[in-house]
């Protein structure tokens, strides 16, 4: 095991090892989206539409009331924007109205609201200030009230669980300088001193880091007698000796984010502080993504809404050509691509989180899936919203309120929004992350036959095993329910779209996709993991058919409550024939690509081949290293750490 002063040396196989041992082995309950990448739509287990129970409605409907007056009356986005900082008033106002604690028990002072309500709040205050939005989702979705609610102890609920309801902002260290989505290289170490651990090393990109009360580390503790070793969380307090906040770092977008770097040096932390045996802090991390995952989709969800209402605004009353220029096709069809993906997406997350709730369906692919597919649908809605404002949508609010426009921060919506495709777990981790879930079936029968470290016997065994799995599962996935005509007939109510054709058409592709996913093992092997464009145009078919089953099933719901069902229709209806035309491309290009080329051309960048195209320009870049040093030791810098209180 190397030292508190040394960097982890981790070949590729180690790191695989590694994040391998964090995931969650087993599948003790069903999963609608595993189901669908295996080639079986169970529509069973999403329809009839979940829904929460009354008390949880109405205890969750008080609070949105609540919290809106205050975003309404103390919230001011353009001035947090401006000043780049979150007022101490707005902190303290939230502490005061519950919202540090929307996912606390009552009990522990919390106001015991479900993932659904949790996840609109969040929609509410992020529509006003993302940043805002993205303090109250780290502080718990990722920070300490999550893991506790889930692995910590009852001691350490009753100590910690009420601060964190009502006054402690908590925060979470994973990432250091030199590891981003790799944790095998976790170079913070947590050494054993008696009843204690002391903790060494450099963490970045704490959000919430610069006003914590309380963190959540992940650091690596040693093997050795009597100790187990490997990654483990431990919540430490933020005022501990030997804690620095060396920087509080600023973004493109996010302006009020409170996200710092923060250094320990011999920190001591209590053993009774530790979430969880040792070695199993990165299965704590990733068992807290699996539904903290849900809360950055759902401001997606709040920006979709948000680009709607002003696309619809802005589009109705601007002329062109003596026409409003919602009337014409090239813009109107962005109006149209933003209004049935806002509704899509909202019910992919709603379901979701009802889900979660229910706790009946294993949904970690559901919201890895509701993070990728919000994360990359709101940027392009975003994106669309500031092309159909024109030159305003590239202007400031401040710049368009200075010569007398109304003052509408596209600009800074689609800044803001550009961090969800990277953090809490970029989408090209995402991918791989979903695709190694989705072909977890055929590693568990076939793994042996492609792993090298394997045995000829041990080979031979597994190719049998593998022969009889695709015997009794190829065979499945030639015909369905997808290619009978009336399949699915409650989706298409008297005079109203026929979203029945295209759960057919979902069934009908999610064999089509699970064959793809089969066609390719066979062929690749041990190498399908290197083939990461091909696994990403697989999860991104799985998530648009999981859109689909979702916006249809929204409709359903909401026409049978009588609650704008023919308008669910068509929004539906439209999402699922977009879907459609991108999934077919995304089939086309599983095959047709340019991957192999690509990285050619790629190998050609690296060893300096194209240097000459770079010719004839001045890079502004100052100097100093890519990575700065995070070696362990004491601080040289003034601690910039600001507990408000």
């Amino acid at each position: 095991m190397s030292g508190p002063h040394h960097k982890p040396k981790v070949s590729e196989r180690e790191a695989r090892q590694v994040a391998e041992a964090a995931r969650e082995q087993d599948w003790r309950k069903p999963s609608f989206a595993k189901e669908l990448f295996l080639g079986r739509f169970r529509l069973d287990l999403i329809h009839p539409h979940p829904m929460p129970p009354d008390e949880d409605a109405q205890r969750g409907e008080e609070f949105l009331a609540k919290l809106r007056d205050f975003c309404e009356t103390k919230i001011d986005g353009a001035q947090i924007e401006r000043d780049a900082l979150i007022p101490d008033a707005v902190i303290d106002g939230l502490k005061e109205l519950g919202a540090l604690g929307m996912k606390i028990a009552p009990k522990y002072g919390g106001l015991g609201l479900t993932q659904v309500y949790y996840n609109k709040a969040l929609a509410l205050v992020g529509s006003v200030s993302p940043a805002v939005g993205a303090l109250l989702s780290a502080h718990q979705s990722i920070g300490v009230p999550q893991p506790l609610k889930m692995f910590g102890t009852p001691e350490q609920k009753e100590t910690f669980l009420p601060r964190l309801a009502r006054t402690d902002i908590s925060a979470f260290l994973l990432t250091e300088p030199d590891v981003g989505s790799d944790p095998a290289r976790l170079a913070t170490t947590a050494v054993p001193d008696g009843d204690e651990y002391i903790l060494d090393g450099v963490k970045l990109w704490t959000t919430n880091g610069v006003v914590a009360d309380l963190l959540v580390v992940m650091a690596r503790v040693p093997r050795m007698e009597g100790h187990k070793g490997g990654i483990t969380a431990f919540v430490v307090e933020a005022q501990s000796p030997g804690i620095t906040v060396e920087n509080r770092n600023a973004f493109m977008g996010l302006r009020g984010l409170e996200n710092g770097v923060t250094r320990f040096h011999q920190v001591r932390v209590p053993a009774a502080n530790r979430i969880g045996p040792e070695g199993a802090g990165l299965k704590i991390a990733l068992t807290t993504l699996n539904t903290g995952r849900l809360s950055l989709p759902a401001m997606c969800v709040g920006a979709g809404k948000w680009c709607l209402k002003i696309a619809r605004e802005w589009a109705g009353v601007r002329e062109q050509w003596g026409k409003p220029v919602a009337h014409h096709e090239a813009v109107g069809s962005k109006i149209s691509f933003i209004a049935a993906t806002t509704f899509a997406l909202e019910a992919v997350v709603d379901l979701a989180s009802q889900m979660a709730d229910e706790d009946r369906n294993d949904i970690r692919i559901e919201a890895a899936l509701a993070k990728l597919y919000g994360s990359e649908m709101a940027w392009l809605m975003a994106d669309e919203l500031v092309q159909i404002r024109g030159g305003r949508g590239f202007e400031t609010a401040d710049s368009l309120a200075a010569r007398g426009e109304r003052p509408v921060p596209a600009e800074q919506m689609l800044r803001d929004l550009r961090i969800n495709r990277i953090f809490e777990g970029s989408t090209e981790i995402m991918h791989l992350l979903i695709a190694r879930e989705a072909v977890d079936a055929h590693l568990a029968v076939a793994g042996d036959i492609i792993d090298p470290d394997k045995t000829l016997g041990d080979k031979a065994r597994a190719g049998v095993q593998a022969g009889a799995f695709y015997a009794r599962w190829l065979p499945k996935l030639v015909a369905g329910p997808g290619q009978l005509p009336r399949a699915y007939a409650e989706f298409h109510p008297a005079g109203h779209p026929d979203l029945a054709a295209h759960l057919r058409y979902v069934e009908r592709t999610a064999r089509k996709l699970a064959r793809s996913t089969f066609y390719a093992m066979s062929r690749w092997q041990g190498r399908m993991e290197t083939k990461q464009g091909f696994l990403g145009r697989i999860v991104d078919i799985g998530a648009e058919l999981f859109a689909m089953s979702a916006a249809c099933v929204r409709a359903e719901l909401l026409r049978t409550t009588g609650d704008h069902g023919r308008e669910a229709y068509q929004l539906a209806d439209a999402f699922c024939r977009q879907s459609r035309i991108r999934v077919e491309e995304l089939f086309g290009r599983l095959w047709h690509n340019t991957d192999d080329l690509d990285r050619t051309v790629v190998k050609g960048v690296l060893s300096g081949t194209y240097t000459w195209l770079e010719e004839g320009i001045l890079d502004p870049s100052g100097d100093g290293p890519w990575i700065a040093d995070a070696t362990p030791g004491p601080s040289t810098r003034e601690n910039v750490h600001r507990p408000i209180r």
